[in-house]
């Protein structure tokens, strides 16, 4: 699926919501986040990187954004207790979360699964798999309290289609299309909470780099490009829609 050719997204269309956006401090997560605070959110940004939380922390208020929050977490060694103490901070400082953007993830390395390292297989999976489950699970009825909330996945092309090479990152995105698909499914007659899958296509950043060191990104979408499917599949705009595999146009 598709966002509709000619959407265009009221200036305020988030306004007064909360949003929780993982992997925030660069890339794409950055970039979106920066867009919902744009349209009115109040952010609530997630990684490990703390400098790079602080700049984007910094631009949203730069631009007259409501002021975002900044939850510093590692998801690799992250807890159950930890994404309890999440959930636990967000209902005391914002009472409800109206979004939740699941963009952190971990490339690893593009290797034959006859090479691959277990210990390597184990983190990736942590990062981009359990994680958002666990994060999913500790904040599902935070999120019920919502009357109109959105759970997001970043996806990519090979969690649609098996790539030679891609080994635990394309599994595990594998694995988030089908989780996604599952929760919507559980919770789509007795709550308000919409859950869709969204590949944004080739974009420029720094995991994109790794994968492809030849590639000018000049030739590809700025994280800053792709930021419309994403805005959308928050917003109000989007209600309705849940279980589905969007593809960014372009």
């Amino acid at each position: 699926m598709h966002i509709p050719d000619d959407w265009q997204a009221a200036g305020d269309i988030l306004r007064q919501r909360v949003i929780l956006v993982t992997g925030a401090a660069s890339g794409i997560g950055a970039a979106v986040a920066e867009c919902y605070a744009r349209h009115g959110a109040t952010i609530i940004l997630l990684d490990k990187t703390v400098p790079g939380l602080e700049q984007v922390y910094d631009r949203i208020e730069a631009a007259g954004g409501p002021q975002p929050a900044i939850y510093p977490m590692d998801l690799e060694g992250a807890t159950e207790k930890d994404y309890a103490d999440l959930a636990s901070t967000v209902e005391r400082e914002f009472g409800h979360l109206d979004g939740l953007l699941h963009n952190a993830a971990m490339l690893g390395a593009l290797i034959p699964l006859a090479h691959f390292e277990p210990e390597l297989w184990f983190r990736i999976l942590q990062i981009n798999l359990n994680a958002p489950f666990l994060m999913t699970r500790a904040c599902l009825e935070l999120m019920m309290k919502s009357g109109d909330a959105s759970i997001l996945f970043s996806s990519d092309s090979v969690g649609r289609h098996g790539k030679a090479y891609w080994g635990a990152y394309a599994v595990s995105k594998a694995g988030i299309e089908n989780f996604m698909q599952t929760l919507a499914d559980e919770i789509e007659t007795n709550t308000s909470v919409r859950v869709n899958s969204l590949d944004p296509g080739p974009v420029a950043t720094g995991m994109r780099s790794l994968a492809y060191p030849g590639e000018d990104p000049k030739t590809i979408a700025s994280p800053e490009d792709v930021t419309a499917p994403y805005l959308y599949l928050m917003s109000p705009d989007s209600r309705g829609i849940t279980g589905q595999q969007f593809t960014r146009k372009g």
